[in-house]
């Protein structure tokens, strides 16, 4: 069987890089999406051709596509390639979003410019569109991984309404979207990943490790989520976590996935006593 096909929306830096280069450790092919091409270009290093050369590197065929996820002629320019390239996806990752730093600080919501809520465009909607559009090539094969990345702060405080919603608005999607896929055996699910050591925060511990290296005690990379991505598809019984909100440390542990230098990060549920809300099993039609 040829390599499987998965794609990671914003996957120029941050989390998106982090597990497009993890799944092509594995020999994935990876199409790799997102806006920025050239340094510069974004307030924080990265691109997709570098992410690209990251999963090269790991083992994979990385495939860079420049797409902004608020443009749905885009997003359907995109899958109109993979069709013509590959004819399938196996995997999706929904990571695109709009994180303004305005909306990260200890402001009040309301101190906040409007635009912060765009987490509801670049984040649900274009999480949904993308899923729209993978579906006709993942149905034929009749199994299929569709991932939203979230946090836990869907279910608590996390910075403020623009972007504890988005969270719960993926959780909820994942859910939803698993009934309409159960026929199909394609499973759908939301992942909550820890404090992540970005290239980001990873600088901010080079640069005063007495004061931020405690950071690197539960903090997990982006890499981790990757590969409990992978795990999860291969899992046997995937089926059984379809339409549920997991912890992606939790789904390390059981997978005996271990981060650098041999870590386990810690769960949100150990850590804080925060666990993903269950789906009622009730449905209406």
């Amino acid at each position: 069987m040829s390599a499987p096909v998965a794609v990671v929306t914003g996957a120029s830096r941050g989390a998106g890089a982090g597990i497009a280069t993890a799944l092509g450790s594995h020999g994935a092919t990876v199409y790799v999406t997102g806006r920025t091409e050239k340094s510069g270009e974004a307030a924080l290093p990265g691109t997709i051709y570098e992410t690209v050369e990251r999963v090269n590197a790991a083992g994979g065929q990385g495939i860079a596509v420049r797409v902004d996820h608020g443009d749905d002629q885009q997003v359907a320019a995109l899958f109109d390639q993979i069709r013509d390239e590959h004819g399938r996806v196996d995997i999706l990752v929904n990571n695109a979003a709009i994180i303004r730093d305005e909306m990260m600080g200890r402001t009040k919501f309301w101190e906040e410019p409007l635009n912060v809520i765009d987490t509801l465009d670049v984040g649900v909607r274009s999480s949904y569109i993308a899923t729209v559009m993978a579906a006709p090539l993942m149905l034929p094969q009749r199994k299929g991984l569709v991932v939203f990345t979230s946090s836990s702060g869907s279910v608590h405080y996390a910075f403020g309404p623009a972007y504890g919603v988005p969270k719960a608005a993926v959780d909820k999607m994942a859910a939803d979207m698993a009934v309409d896929f159960e026929e199909f055996s394609i499973c759908a699910v939301s992942i909550w990943m820890g404090s992540l050591l970005t290239d980001r925060v990873r600088t901010i511990i080079a640069s005063n490790p007495k004061k931020f290296g405690h950071i690197l005690d539960t903090a997990e990379t982006p890499e981790l989520t990757g590969h409990v991505i992978w795990a999860l598809f291969n899992d046997p019984d995937v089926m059984d976590a379809s339409g549920r909100t997991l912890i992606g440390a939790e789904l390390a542990d059981r997978y005996g996935i271990t981060d650098e230098q041999g870590r386990q990060p810690p769960s949100y549920r150990t850590m804080f006593d925060v666990h993903p809300h269950s789906q009622y099993a009730h449905k209406m039609r």
